[in-house]
């Protein structure tokens, strides 16, 4: 089996998903976020997750399908707390309606999330449930940690690699383990689906971390730079404050930290430099890699023939190689 295929069959059950029909205005949100599309890597994982240890991968389209939702519930909220005003270049949907559309439609994703949740066997249902409780927890949990971060400047490299643990790798951690649940694939292959998307998502993280400092602008799809002029608790920002005590740049990064009026070009060309005197940007990919190369180790040791694990392993493959 191929992407290609997995993804056909996760688009045409996201467009033929009902999520309500009264009021409009409650359930039409859901299907503009929805219907704007991204990468949909969360159900993939689950849909290949399964493939690697059952025939039957279709089993698992309703319940990745709910996955994608509640990614997408984040979303709608996080935009919310952002005040962002694009969502995959098309405007986000507290500003196309309003903020109280956009955080009561988010509720009612939730539930839709669960509905599509019980699309499981009832030999798994109740795991299922538990552990997809204890992810969605851990996410806010994540996001919380970002925020708090926000309001201070002695964050660790730890605290930041459990924050982005929380935030943005369980989920991609459970969406394998969902499919291990739902493939009965055993606790030992079940648990190393979960330490694989656990380990790839923190360095899918730390690679969003540097190509937002040095992607390519007609390629990245966003602002380049933004991290830097919003002073946002990222793996590079964190790295150079440790690397810069005592040094000159110190004293540059604190004045960039602090000053309330800038041009943000300069900023960010002044804020990158600093970066590229201490060697950040390869601290950042040396850590983003040893992620990387957890999750591709674990892969190896999933008990199922290679040729089965092949599409999981290319997928990996090409988020680790992705310019956006």
């Amino acid at each position: 089996m191929s992407l290609e295929i997995f993804l056909k069959a996760i688009e045409e059950e996201i467009a033929h998903t009902q999520y309500g029909e009264k009021p409009v205005e409650l359930y039409e949100p859901i299907e503009y976020l929805m219907s704007l599309g991204g990468k949909r890597m969360r159900p993939l994982l689950t849909v290949m997750a399964t493939n690697i240890f059952s025939d039957n991968w279709k089993a698992a389209i309703k319940p990745a399908i709910g996955v994608e939702v509640f990614h997408n519930f984040t979303l709608m909220h996080d935009d919310i707390m952002d005040d962002a005003p694009l969502r995959r270049g098309k405007p986000t949907v507290h500003e196309r309606w309003n903020p109280n559309v956009a955080i009561l439609s988010g509720d009612v994703m939730l539930v839709c999330a669960y509905e599509l949740m019980t699309a499981v066997e009832d030999r798994i249902f109740k795991q299922v449930i538990r552990r997809f409780n204890r992810t969605a927890a851990e996410v806010c949990e994540g996001q919380q940690l970002d925020m708090n971060f926000a309001t201070r400047n002695d964050v660790s490299e730890d605290e930041y690699i459990d924050m982005i643990r929380l935030k943005t790798s369980v989920l991609l951690g459970f969406a394998l383990e969902l499919g291990g649940m739902i493939a009965n694939a055993g606790e030992t292959n079940t648990k190393l689906l979960y330490e694989i998307g656990t380990n790839v998502g923190i360095g899918f993280q730390l690679m969003d971390d540097i190509l937002d400092v040095y992607g390519d602008p007609k390629k990245f799809g966003k602002q380049v730079g933004g991290d830097i002029i919003e002073n946002k608790k990222t793996f590079l920002l964190i790295e150079a404050l440790a690397q810069a005590k005592g040094k000159p740049e110190e004293k540059a990064l604190a004045e960039w930290l602090s000053a309330e009026e800038f041009d943000r070009n300069e900023k960010v060309k002044s804020v990158t430099a600093i970066y590229d005197t201490l060697g950040i940007k390869q601290m950042a990919e040396n850590k983003m890699n040893e992620f990387f190369s957890k999750g591709l180790h674990d892969l190896d040791k999933l008990e199922a023939p290679a040729a089965q694990k092949k599409p999981l392993l290319e997928l990996i493959y090409m988020l680790i190689e992705r310019e956006n």
